[in-house]
């Protein structure tokens, strides 16, 4: 009786064990962002083109009005035109790199909080050569802020949303 209790125990164990994993690792295909505006959800495909714009309302008098926010989006040549009207960044980032996961993970949660005049591309470094040798970037969790005229600032590291907005000029 006492060696049964033991493997019903250790039975529970691996259960919530794995049930624990899975939560914190989140295995499944998609993953939920929830903007702050009632009844509205926004899902994106995990790891898939991260094409998120936020909206926020702001009151004012007594009319509801709807700002837009920046962005965070896969890379693409014709989005470095987004220069034009504000900032863009470049997010050098590869999958196997904890830090880049932490930045990611963080843009996602707080991307209603990304300025209006921002646009975040992400660009996977294990796949960008081209990008790489042109901008110099000889590392993961690179960021490259590029202007209007194609000129650009670099800077390696960084770990929030807050930290890459506090670099952008």
């Amino acid at each position: 009786m006492k060696s049964v209790n033991i493997i019903i125990t250790i039975i529970i164990f691996i259960l919530i064990g794995g049930g624990i994993y899975v939560l914190n690792n989140n295995t499944g295909t998609e993953s939920m962002i929830k903007d702050e505006m009632p009844g509205e959800t926004m899902m994106m495909e995990k790891d898939a083109t991260m094409s998120s714009t936020s909206e926020t309302m702001m009151k004012k008098d007594d009319t509801m009005i709807m700002v837009k926010g920046g962005s965070y989006e896969a890379y693409s040549p014709e989005k470095l035109a987004n220069a034009e009207k504000g900032n863009v960044v470049l997010f050098f980032r590869a999958g196997w790199c904890q830090t880049c996961r932490t930045v990611d993970a963080d843009i996602k949660a707080n991307i209603k909080n990304i300025p209006p005049n921002l646009t975040i591309l992400d660009i996977d470094y294990d796949k960008s050569s081209d990008l790489k040798k042109k901008y110099g970037v000889t590392t993961q969790h690179t960021f490259i802020q590029i202007d209007s005229k194609g000129k650009f600032k670099k800077w390696i590291g960084g770990s929030t949303l807050d930290s890459v907005v506090d670099q952008v000029e």
